[in-house]
Formats: structure tokens, sequence, C-alpha cells
């Protein structure tokens, strides 16, 4: 296992490369959705141009890293990422974000341009959600905790037929989902509550990837091609079928997706 320490915690990350990887090509840096952790890519990887370094992290609060006590911020989230990639001598890195984890990357990607040629944002958007909405959840979960909401979360994440056809996968998903410390999962609640990008998608000029499966019950595609709409420099896709963790339910073509737009722009 690997770990380093951000603002005094500790995050769980992998950080991989072939070692005939081409040390001249951005790294990949993937940051992972509300409920789950770095596995939520592994389906992925293996569709995905293996040129280039790979690095994949637990956010705060999830998977094996330190849980601090919240509310969180996304600036405080893009804060562990930077972090992260001094620690690991990563200059430029091309983020990939899904969810949560795609507010962060605009985070990051906002105010170090410099850093990042490139962004593919998955299954999220400039602002996810009412205020209203996340206080809701936010306090039916500190009631019944993530139990009580695990199968309305469930059925966002995945489309019908995932369930119907790998209800093993779908059990693992749910088991994932449950052990994610609750502080953790409420404090990241806060952080999407309170989160509004919408300002500063003008400023985000690098090429952009916005990717959404068709039957996304928690960024539906509408939502996320209104964000591809206020971004300079942004391309958006639909894949068909696929629920808000496309990684896991269609990731052959959600690789297809991402290996052409890094090889278009060179970046693979």
């Amino acid at each position: 296992m690997q770990a380093t320490l951000a603002a005094g915690h500790a995050l769980h990350f992998r950080d991989e490369a072939a070692a005939d990887a081409d040390r001249d090509l951005p790294a990949l840096v993937f940051t992972n959705s509300l409920g789950t952790d770095l596995r939520v890519w592994d389906p992925l990887l293996a569709h995905l141009p293996g040129a280039g370094r790979r690095l994949r992290f637990d956010q705060r609060g999830h998977g094996l890293s330190d849980c601090p006590p919240g509310p969180y911020d996304i600036d405080g989230l893009a804060d562990d990422l930077a972090a992260l990639l001094e620690e690991r001598g990563i200059g430029r890195a091309v983020l990939v974000g899904l969810s949560v984890g795609g507010m962060v990357a605009q985070a990051f990607a906002a105010r170090h341009p410099e850093r990042v040629p490139a962004l593919v944002l998955c299954d999220t958007a400039h602002r996810i959600g009412s205020a209203e909405m996340w206080q809701q959840r936010i306090e039916a979960l500190e009631t019944g905790g993530l139990e009580s909401l695990a199968e309305p979360i469930l059925e966002r994440w995945f489309s019908p037929a995932f369930g119907a056809e790998r209800p093993a996968e779908r059990a693992l998903w749910r088991n994932m989902l449950t052990r994610t410390p609750l502080e953790g999962y409420l404090a990241t609640c806060a952080a999407i509550r309170d989160a509004d990008l919408t300002e500063g998608a003008a400023a985000l000029t690098m090429p952009t990837l916005c990717l959404v499966g068709s039957a996304d019950g928690a960024t539906p595609p509408a939502l996320v091609r209104e964000l591809a709409g206020l971004l300079p420099d942004a391309r958006f896709a639909e894949i068909p079928g696929a629920g808000h963790l496309p990684s896991v339910e269609a990731p052959a073509a959600m690789g297809r997706l991402i290996a052409d737009f890094l090889k278009e722009r060179k970046l693979a």
C-alpha cells in the first residue's frame, strides 16, 4: 500500500507506470466519486492507453484514506490533490474526475491551469443538485445511516440491466458504499451542497471531454451537457445504457472515448 500525508491526514493512493512508460506524457490522475474509492477505476484501466503514468487515490473520508472531521469543501479536496501531486513529483496531469471527483478536478484546474493540459469530466457538473436536496439527504443519513439510502443510491449509480445481469457485482458496490465512513460521506455531501463552480467554468480553457452514462440518475445527461456548454473547449458524449458509474458498467465504451480524446490531443 502507498500513502502520503495531506494537511496532516493520510491519503491512500496507487501510482503505477509500465517500465517503458513515456515520461514526457502527462500523468493520468483519477479522482473518485462519493461513496466509492480508487477501485472504481479498476475496470476502466485495461481500456486506456498504457504509455503513461497513472495515479489513483481515495479521497479523504473514503476507502483507506483518513476521515478527518467535516464538513469538507471542494477547495480543500483540491488541496489534497495538490499535496499528493507534489509528493509524487507530478508536474502536469490529465485529470479524470467522476462526480464529486469531477468537481475537484475543475477546482484544481481553475487554480493550476498550467498543470492541466486536458480534463476528462465524468458524470459531473458545475453544480450538482440543490442545497436543500443535499441537506435533506444529510439529515436522513444522520438518522438512518448509509444502509437506509443504499438502494436509492444504487439505482442512480447503475442501470436496471446491471443489477439484473450482474447481481454479484452490484452487491460488492453496495458493500463499498455502505462501508464508507458515515462521517466522510456526510462531510463530502456538504462539500457538494456548498459548491457552485458555474462562474469559474469559462476560465477552464483546456480541452475537456464531458462524459455521462445515458441512464445516469445522479447527474443526468442534460446536466452534463450544460456543463460542456459552459466550457470554452469541451466535447460532450453519452455512454449508452450506463448509469452514474460508467467506469464500472461500460468500461470499454468509456475507455474508447477517453483514448480517442487523448490521442487526438497527443496526450497518449
